[in-house]
């Protein structure tokens, strides 16, 4: 079985930066596409930065320039960097895999961590 669980979230000032951090944990041989989606209270959860096996990073527009999402293969964590941030960031966001090798073989798809909330509050 494949857990995620996040942590670095909290409350900071505007224009404040974050780290948040999400670790995989499980027999794990690889993991594919990693991301991290937010939801704010009465919106949709919506995709907020991607990043492939390969490395390649995708943002939605509102973050690019000010978040950055790394990946550490080694440790199976994948780190969001969040800077200049808005109140219009807070949220809870959740780390999220959409395809697991176990070292069995078999895959596991879809998983989430349980979400780490930020506020953006002065």
């Amino acid at each position: 079985q494949v857990q995620l669980v996040e942590s670095g979230g909290g409350l900071v000032q505007p224009g404040g930066s974050l780290r948040l951090s999400c670790a995989a944990s499980g027999t794990i041989f690889r993991i594919n596409d990693m991301g991290w989606y937010r939801q704010a209270p009465g919106k949709q959860r919506e995709l907020v930065a991607l990043i492939t096996s390969g490395g390649s990073t995708d943002y939605a527009d509102s973050v690019k320039g000010r978040f950055s999402i790394s990946r550490d293969n080694a440790k199976n964590t994948v780190y969001l960097q969040m800077s200049s941030l808005r109140p219009e960031d807070t949220a809870v966001y959740y780390c999220h895999t959409d395809r697991v090798l176990t070292y069995s073989g078999s895959y596991t798809y879809n998983c989430w961590g349980q979400g780490t909330q930020v506020t953006v509050s002065s």
